[in-house]
């Protein structure tokens, strides 16, 4: 589906001005990404800030797992005028986890714990907010490992009895030095041996403020600052940080916002397809 969305768009992009329409094509729901097409001197804002606009005309937005049933793009053509163009999300239901036999250390930190932790967010916070005008978002994502999906985006876990944050990822569990690939083309953005929560941890910037992170790994094969393509080997899957078990956790962030990995990918393929296919 990603592929035609953006074939579409190309084809679009070569249309003249007073043809050239806005479009927005994607997943409108909660925990989505959507990719927009517009004049590409025309300036985007959403949710009253304003949007990365790439020389063809495209644009990528993404919705919160609790995002508003309805938002609004407003778009300033270059002739001057306005347009606001609403965008409907679909709303989702999510699981509950429960998950005991944690030490209480990783449930409660201690003071000294609470600082490495503000130093680990403060480090993928940077990271995060990444504006590159590359546009390797436009591919169609591949799952980074192959494995049991044991952990889903948006649900809520309660870690020995206390209800935490909504898990913001995919869980995929694979045993200790599975080969992670990279699932599209990026640059890595945050390379780290070692986080309280998050163990080995690496994030790959797409584009325009689209992130995919990848945590509890055994082992950094790439480092900060480096290309990589769709692919590639770049880690392998640990039990590092917070966990109970060898797995990778698999995210995706616009900006701050946490997005669902799972839903720009096809099902997950059995064990016995990929080893067929390889």
């Amino acid at each position: 589906m990603q592929r035609i969305i953006i074939g579409a768009f190309l084809a679009m992009l070569c249309l003249p001005y007073s043809a050239q329409a806005f479009k927005l094509e994607g997943h409108l729901v909660q925990g989505g990404m959507a990719i927009g097409s517009v004049h590409p001197n025309a300036t985007v804002y959403f949710q009253g800030k304003p949007v990365r606009v790439s020389p063809e005309g495209l644009f990528v937005i993404g919705f919160s797992r609790d995002a508003k049933a309805e938002s609004v793009i407003e778009l300033h053509q270059p002739s001057g005028t306005v347009e606001k163009h609403p965008v409907r999300i679909k709303k989702r239901s999510y699981k509950i986890q429960r998950i005991d036999g944690l030490p209480p250390r990783k449930v409660s930190p201690s003071a000294e714990d609470l600082e490495r932790i503000r130093q680990d967010r403060a480090l993928v916070k940077a990271a995060r907010q990444t504006d590159d005008p590359r546009t390797d978002f436009t591919q169609a994502f591949i799952w980074p490992v192959i494995g049991r999906i044991s952990g889903v985006y948006g649900s809520q876990r309660i870690l020995n009895g206390k209800p935490k944050n909504p898990h913001s990822g995919v869980d995929i569990a694979v045993p200790t030095g599975t080969l992670v690939k990279a699932p599209a083309d990026g640059v890595v953005s945050l390379a780290h041996n070692d986080m309280f929560y998050s163990g080995g941890t690496l994030i790959v910037d797409h584009g325009h403020g689209l992130s995919t992170v990848f945590m509890h790994l055994h082992k950094l094969l790439v480092e900060d600052g480096q290309r990589v393509k769709q692919g590639d080997v770049i880690a392998q899957v640990g039990a590092t940080g917070r966990v109970t078990g060898p797995h990778l956790h698999w995210g995706m962030n616009w900006f701050d916002t946490r997005l669902d990995p799972s839903l720009l990918v096809p099902p997950m393929p059995t064990a016995q397809a990929a080893a067929s296919a390889q």
